[in-house]
Parts: structure tokens; C-alpha cells; sequence
């Protein structure tokens, strides 16, 4: 948290089941990078060095919320876990239809990396902030695409309360997805953007009602990866964008 931010850390608040990725939380960044072709990796920090240089790089902020039990045993992620989770409206100028974390650019009145992502997520679902509590922030993702670069901020709420859509001309659908949804083998797989990108396949998560890829896909992809929930899935099924959403049902892919 950055000096002079309110909103208290409040990393005492997260259940058993979550100490497995709090304790390893630094090592989301490796995870998060471990599938992406050292070539790639380069442009990405060849990207990020000149946005910094050029001031093109903007900050943001998104909420990677957990709910669950209080309680639970700490070696197995509780059943009944949940991740929050939105799909961006069809109509929308940029990233239209993407599956995503709450979140968004951070505005000249927020007071740090928090206030931007529960504020985000209040715009966008509804949720009340006094529900959450932030638990760490992890490390900055530049996204050489859009010149973001993102603080995920990991949450807990042991019950959130009712969460919609806000605005159905901003955002399609806001689920609370179990986390057991994203570590069954059977809902994983890799997906490129295009033709040309088709090396660069990263995880994705195929399920009823969303395609979650991209930026989303790979921080949840590590931190399953580094609190030792993933199980063996096929990275050998390797989709492109378009036939990937073709098998997921409703408005939501990324």
C-alpha cells in the first residue's frame, strides 16, 4: 500500500485455505511469465522500458477476490471457494466481450492501488467495499498492449453479498465462479489470438458461460500454479481465439 492510502491491509482477515498463496504471493510474477516465449518476454520489456521512458504507461488497478468459509483446512482449497469475475459488454470500444477481474485505470482521487480496484468493482457489481478486505497487493503486470500496468489486489470476503451488473452498457455478466471451476483439467486449455500468434498460446479457462484468457488467465493460472492447487491439464490443446469462444455458451468470452 502506498504511504498516506486508508483502506488497511487486512492480511490476518484470509482463511487457512488461502495462506498457500498468500505465503507465496512473490512468486506469481516467474509463474505468471513461465509460458511466455523468452522472445516475447523481451518485446514485453522492451515495451514496458519504452512506455516508461515516453510516459505512455498508466496505472490501474483490478480486485482478485476470494469468498469463502472462514475456516477450512490449510493443504486444500475450500469447496466452496469463489473467484469474481466479469465479461466487458459486446458494444464496448475496447476490450469488448473480455472476460476480466473488476478493475480499471486509476482516477486523480484514488488514494492507491485499493481504492481504485474496490471502487472499480463497486461501479461494476455493486459489491459493498466494507465486505472486502485486502489481503497483499502483488507485484505490478505492465501490458504491453494497452501501456497498463496492473496491481492486482488479492481480497477476501467471507460473504461479498449480492453482486449484478451495474451498467449492461459497460458489463455483461459478473459471476462468482468456484475456484474449482478454474483448477478441473477438463475447463483448461491454450489459446492464441491469431494466426500468427499461434506460439504464443497462454492458459485459458473454458467455461459455461465465459472464455477467460489474456492478462486475467494468466494470473489465475499462476496463482494456482504457486499455491500448489493445479492439477495436470493438457497444454497440448492449442485453440485460436475464435473456435475457443465458438465452445462457450452466452456473451462471455475474452
Amino acid at each position: 500500500m502506498s504511504a498516506g492510502e486508508s483502506c488497511p491491509w487486512a492480511p490476518s482477515r484470509a482463511p487457512s485455505w488461502l495462506q498457500p498463496l498468500l505465503d507465496n504471493v512473490d512468486k506469481v510474477p516467474t509463474a505468471y511469465l513461465r509460458r511466455v516465449p523468452a522472445d516475447v518476454r523481451a518485446m514485453i520489456a522492451a515495451a514496458d522500458a519504452k512506455a516508461r521512458v515516453t510516459g505512455a504507461r498508466r496505472d490501474a488497478a483490478v480486485l482478485v477476490l476470494f469468498s469463502g468459509p472462514p475456516g477450512g483446512p490449510p493443504e486444500a482449497i475450500s469447496e466452496s471457494a469463489d473467484l469474481l469475475v466479469t465479461v466487458r459488454a459486446s458494444a464496448l470500444r475496447h476490450h469488448a466481450g473480455q472476460a476480466a477481474f473488476p478493475g480499471g485505470a486509476v482516477d486523480p482521487g484514488d488514494d492507491g492501488p485499493v481504492a481504485t480496484a474496490l471502487r472499480e468493482a463497486n461501479e461494476e457489481t455493486g459489491i459493498d467495499p466494507a465486505r472486502i478486505h485486502p489481503l497483499v497487493a502483488l507485484e505490478k503486470i505492465f501490458i504491453a498492449p494497452s501501456g497498463f500496468q496492473v496491481v492486482p489486489v488479492l481480497a477476501y470476503s467471507e460473504d461479498p453479498g449480492p453482486v449484478t451488473v451495474v451498467d449492461p452498457g459497460e458489463t455483461a455478466i459478473v459471476a462468482r465462479v468456484p475456484v474449482r471451476a478454474f483448477i478441473n483439467p477438463e475447463n483448461r486449455l491454450m489459446v492464441y489470438r491469431d494466426a500468427r500468434s499461434r506460439r504464443w498460446a497462454m492458459p485459458a479457462f473454458r467455461l459455461n458461460q465465459m472464455l477467460v484468457w489474456g492478462f486475467t488467465a494468466q494470473v489465475i493460472s499462476a496463482m494456482l500454479d504457486v499455491a500448489g492447487w493445479a492439477q495436470p491439464w493438457d497444454t497440448t490443446e492449442v485453440l485460436g481465439l475464435d473456435e475457443a469462444m465458438a465452445q462457450v455458451g452466452g456473451e462471455g468470452g475474452i
